[in-house]
């Protein structure tokens, strides 16, 4: 037998002894020595300053002052089994919340991956989803708004401030309209698109997919800003410019246009993570979604 109630709390043991009229029977029904039911009670008595039963030569019965307290005690009780029904909800993932947060070119088929096997395999959790830039993300993470985000960066190091976890690392490719001098090869190099215009997110590259190009002396000509990738491929489409598309964004390309590899020489492979705040350990909800996130991840790298 336990010598001191460990998963019940003072009022149920209240409860248990008023039910029962006896400690010995209530330490029987809990588990716990007669003693230790004893001293729970006198516990609670002391927290109220009355005694809350009079101890009788067989067994025990309620003061006025316990019978006062009995209906508080069973409102108790039922919220705490309904705490514990939510609280084992939530580490089975029946129920909970996770709340993600993705770079743009993540929503083209690695994150509506992971999310349809995430509620067909979890329908009780609530899914909520923000979209922006990696930075934007690992803000939302450090202040506790999101619980995982999927970010990407070019440099030989994880994102900082955040615990990541590697998906997958994508390449680039050139969107060219049909009919471009370049559309058939294997792969190009900038510098053979020096006098292209390009469609990019920001007239300033190097706030764009083409900042780590720029090492290498390369300065694209923005000629249009588009940060959405429809507008992208509908400009490039219609002859106005090139632009960049990570792999992930690839199988959404429209069907009149020329995708091309950009030359690994030209920038490196962007690195894609997971990322969950550091220093506090994920969800059930998160880790559960991490790990599909890891399946699709793999699904699309082979």
């Amino acid at each position: 037998m336990a010598t001191m109630p460990t998963s019940h709390s003072l009022y149920e043991v209240f409860l248990h002894v008023a039910r029962l009229a006896s400690f010995t029977a209530a330490a029987r029904s809990l588990g716990y020595t007669q003693s230790a039911v004893s001293r729970q009670i006198q516990t609670l008595e002391d927290e109220w300053g009355t005694p809350l039963f009079d101890r009788l030569p067989r067994g025990v019965r309620l003061t006025e002052a316990g019978r006062i307290l009995l209906p508080h005690a069973q409102a108790v009780g039922e919220r705490l089994r309904t705490a514990r029904a939510e609280l084992d909800a939530l580490h089975t993932l029946g129920a909970g919340r996770l709340r993600i947060g993705a770079i743009s070119s993540a929503d083209a088929a690695l994150l509506p991956r992971a999310l349809a096997a995430f509620r067909a395999r979890h329908p009780g959790v609530a899914v909520t989803r923000t979209e922006g830039p990696s930075a934007k993300h690992l803000a939302l993470l450090a202040a506790g708004d999101i619980d995982l985000a999927v970010v990407a960066d070019t440099s030989a190091e994880p994102p900082l401030g955040c615990t990541p976890h590697h998906l997958l690392d994508e390449r680039m490719y050139v969107a060219l309209p049909h009919g471009h001098r370049l559309a058939g090869r294997t792969d190009v190099r900038l510098a053979e698109l020096a006098d292209e215009e390009w469609i990019a997110a920001d007239t300033r590259p190097e706030e764009t997919l083409m900042h780590s190009a720029l090492a290498g002396g390369f300065r694209p000509r923005t000629g249009f800003v588009a940060a959405d990738w429809i507008a992208k491929q509908g400009f490039v489409a219609a002859g106005l410019g090139v632009t960049l598309v990570p792999a992930l964004a690839a199988s959404s390309a429209r069907a009149d246009l020329a995708l091309v590899p950009l030359h690994p020489d030209d920038t490196p492979r962007r690195r894609v993570y997971a990322a969950t705040p550091r220093g506090i350990a994920p969800s059930p909800a998160a880790l559960a979604f991490l790990a599909l996130l890891k399946e699709a991840a793999a699904g699309l790298a082979s």
